[in-house]
């Protein structure tokens, strides 16, 4: 089955989502804001859509400790939803966690 390239879904969602936020900034301008899973900045742009991207990275507290859960999408999972995430929790000093976050993104080429 093939699979419905990034550029084309944006073009679709990018104007109408359940998760676009639309608030007014300064004057007469308006800033989008985006609610989606796997959207590291809440920005409604392509660069950073969960919905368009086929590797996206969630960063989120993973409880009443100091741990975070760090989840990643497989790019060749996309025709497989329940295998389409890779979920890993992190319980480290928080300059230890930060580095393996670091080498976890840049290894696996989000960045």
């Amino acid at each position: 089955m093939a699979t419905v390239p990034g550029p084309l879904i944006w073009e679709i969602v990018k104007k109408n989502n359940s998760f676009l936020v639309k608030e007014f900034g300064n004057n007469t301008q308006s800033v989008q804001f985006s609610r989606e899973s796997n959207n590291l900045y809440n920005l409604n742009s392509y660069k950073f859509s969960g919905l368009a991207n086929k590797k996206t990275v969630t960063i989120q507290p993973a409880g009443k400790d100091q741990s975070v859960l760090l989840a990643t999408t497989k790019p060749r999972k996309q025709n497989k939803p329940s295998a389409l995430s890779h979920k890993s929790i992190m319980k480290k000093e928080f300059r230890r966690m930060a580095k393996a976050v670091q080498n976890q993104i840049i290894t696996t080429g989000l960045i």
